[in-house]
């Protein structure tokens, strides 16, 4: 770790001295582009963040949004209170892309960890994870490796701290082979009377260290984030990958229910990014306060650790807890009943100045707002991206049916899912494999709905417009199951801000999706930035992660899979438009984006009225391989369906906001939604399709084996 010459020479001018060696190293990670978002802060206002249901909003751990109650409650949690109280969902998503290319289990669970640490400071419970995953080629020995590695650290820490992965998705693109990215969202739950913030409010209050002890893993890990990987990244970068453990965190986040019960948290935050530096720092500077932090009475875990290693590693399991003197003895004896460590580490102060002191020494004096928020923003040249070219190849539509089918981007995602216990909690009641999750949340007699996920091929071949298309996509996959959204959380992953045409594409994708979320009147109410996304294979593709939630009446939903007695329509009508597509990804071609739809909020209202209409048998929505897929996936061995295509760029565009809706009454569909009839179903179990006059035609076990990609080649 080092400080720049220049933000040195910040930095001296402010204290008027040299930094001792702590400070340098603390303003070092606190400045750096993972914590102080210096290329990307000034992109971020684009984004509307505020709705008469947005409690708390970009700046905290999570995004807090209220669910009223409803009379749809059950009898039992109208009987017990909860259901006349607003309850609140907290929201939030994190990535961890540098860790998990060095070590793809650890790196991928402590992300886990990390954002359900998130939703912990809120003062909320944990109640479901949707994971963003992006690798290189399928067919890369490396690329694999990495993808089992990610799965399983996802499922092992999640499996065991009881919170159920529900969602996401998991894309495959060239450009990540030297730098994959794991995206991870979290909702959690609680009452409004429980809502605990980041902002330190009381001097005079004690600072308390409750979890995992500290040791020297992940030691500046918030500067290894903010640097292009290098070739041997996964040797040399190891030490800044931090070390999980979910039964730890299991502990911490019972123990955190008990202290939120019992009232005596006053403010929270949890250790992530820059450690104790960071999460003590930026708590007391929001509060606009200070602190005296007393670096040995850190409970530790390796001998002979010094000041700097104690305030800066990133040790996981952790949490810091603004705490009332007279309850620190209640949070000691909470603490001890799970097995955690606790530790009475400084106190709040109306100095302004962060303060930590080690073995009768003063390391740090600074003040904490500048240490928080001090840092310098990038003024950074930035280039247009260039329009593809058309290029469009000549395949008989029988061939592109068979390779976009088998693509590994379109190809059943089972083998990563089914390693995810996503029922534990007894919430789930649209599982994984859907267009989205469907979460019961009884105390509201309420549907929750949550969508996550972005296209590399649609921001590649055009950032702005793909991202615009992202929000689209996460919206209709909600609509499909009958919500209507509420909220989003965005991941913005892009490369080395500092090539202008990397930084071009992503300011587009921020433009982008923050018009797409503004016309679909979807406020962002938090998110993350992830830059230096660059190895020696070159840069990512722009990606925009949005996770999306949305709220619905009811707990069940209309399923993808056909029911065999009834009319197809295709919400949205017939596109043309193949830029961005997996057909030209199979067939090495391009073109520009298909063109984004009118008034998409208003087709989104229509589709989500639609799905919950009592005609209506199955929804399903139109990405990833356009409607060649979309029909393939709806198809089971008891329902199959007759229909015809104008022609092969209409059977492949990925033109957002569609869905195919089986349905037993075509005028209720039209009444609300723009639609063109595509054929009937059947109990066939056999998919029969005429494009343009080329008859295509597959049984259920046919599709069914194509699409097993994943599991036919990983198990």
């Amino acid at each position: 770790m080092s400080l720049a010459d220049s933000d040195r020479e910040l930095v001296e001018a402010e204290l008027g001295r040299d930094p001792t060696t702590t400070e340098a190293a603390l303003f070092e990670n606190l400045w750096s582009e993972h914590c102080a978002y210096r290329s990307s802060r000034m992109l971020l206002s684009a984004f509307e963040s505020e709705s008469d249901r947005v409690v708390v909003g970009p700046g905290d751990d999570a995004a807090v949004v209220a669910l009223p109650s409803s009379a749809g409650a059950d009898s039992a949690e109208r009987a017990s209170g909860h259901a006349d109280e607003d309850t609140y969902l907290t929201f939030g998503v994190e990535s961890h892309n540098h860790p998990s290319y060095v070590d793809p289990y650890d790196g991928a669970a402590t992300g886990v960890g990390g954002i359900v640490r998130d939703t912990l400071s809120m003062g909320a419970y944990p109640i479901a994870l949707a994971d963003s995953l992006y690798f290189g080629d399928f067919d890369a020995e490396h690329s694999r490796y990495l993808l089992d590695g990610v799965v399983e650290g996802i499922s092992d820490y999640g499996n065991a701290i009881g919170v159920p992965t529900v969602g996401g998705s998991t894309q495959f693109h060239p450009d990540y082979e030297g730098n994959p990215l794991v995206n991870v969202a979290c909702v959690g739950l609680l009452d409004a009377d429980r809502l605990v913030t980041a902002e330190a409010q009381e001097p005079g209050n004690k600072l308390v260290l409750v979890g995992n002890s500290t040791g020297r893993d992940g030691l500046g890990g918030a500067s290894f984030a903010s640097e292009d990987l290098a070739e041997d990244a996964e040797t040399e970068d190891r030490p800044a990958v931090q070390v999980g453990d979910p039964y730890t965190e299991k502990l911490l986040i019972e123990a955190n229910e008990d202290l939120v019960d019992a009232g005596i948290v006053e403010s929270a935050r949890d250790l992530g990014a820059a450690g104790l530096g960071g999460a003590s720092c930026e708590l007391v500077a929001k509060g606009g306060l200070g602190c005296v932090i007393s670096l040995e009475n850190v409970h530790q875990r390796e001998p002979n650790m010094n000041a700097t290693e104690i305030l800066l590693a990133e040790s996981q399991e952790r949490m810091c807890y603004e705490v009332a003197s007279e309850n620190v003895d209640a949070v000691r004896d909470i603490a001890e009943k799970y097995d955690l460590g606790c530790s009475v580490i400084g106190d709040l102060t109306d100095s302004g100045n962060f303060v930590c002191e080690f073995e009768g020494e003063t390391v740090v004096d600074a003040p904490a707002e500048y240490l928080a928020d001090g840092a310098p923003l990038n003024d950074l040249p930035s280039e247009t991206p260039p329009e593809p070219p058309v290029d469009l190849p000549t395949v008989d539509p029988e061939s592109a049916f068979d390779s976009v089918l088998s693509s590994p981007n379109t190809a059943s995602k089972r083998w990563v899912y089914r390693q995810y216990d996503h029922e534990v909690g007894a919430r789930t009641s649209v599982r994984p494999g859907d267009d989205a999750a469907v979460l019961a949340v009884r105390r509201a007699g309420q549907g929750v709905a949550l969508s996550a996920g972005a296209n590399p091929n649609w921001t590649s071949a055009a950032p702005y417009e793909g991202a615009y298309a992202t929000a689209v996509e996460n919206a209709t996959n909600l609509a499909a199951v009958g919500a209507t959204p509420l909220a989003a959380v965005d991941c913005l992953n892009g490369g080395n801000p500092e090539n202008p045409g990397v930084y071009g594409g992503f300011t587009n994708i921020v433009e982008g999706l923050a018009d797409g979320c503004r016309d679909l009147s979807v406020p962002v109410v938090g998110g993350n930035v992830s830059l230096y996304n660059d190895s020696a294979t070159g840069p990512i593709p722009p990606t925009p992660t949005l996770a999306m939630l949305g709220t619905k009446g009811t707990y069940d939903a209309p399923g993808t899979g056909l029911q065999g007695d009834g009319t197809l329509l295709l919400v949205g009508g017939h596109a043309s438009g193949l830029g961005g597509s997996e057909y030209l990804a199979q067939f090495e071609g391009s073109d520009r984006f298909p063109a984004l739809p009118d008034q998409p909020a208003d087709r989104i209202a229509g589709l989500a009225s639609v799905a919950d209409l009592d005609s209506t048998l199955a929804v399903h929505d139109v990405s990833d391989g356009g409607l060649a897929v979309t029909l393939a996936e709806m198809l089971t061995a008891d329902a199959g369906l007759d229909a015809s295509v104008p022609g092969l760029a209409e059977l492949f565009s990925e033109a957002p906001g569609r869905a195919v809706v089986e349905t037993t009454d075509p005028d209720a569909v039209r009444t609300r939604v723009d639609a063109v009839e595509l054929g009937r179903t059947d109990g066939s179990g056999t998919l029969s399709l005429d494009v343009n006059g080329t008859e295509i035609e597959y049984d259920f076990a046919a599709v069914a084996d194509a699409r097993d990609t994943l599991a036919e080649e990983l198990d």
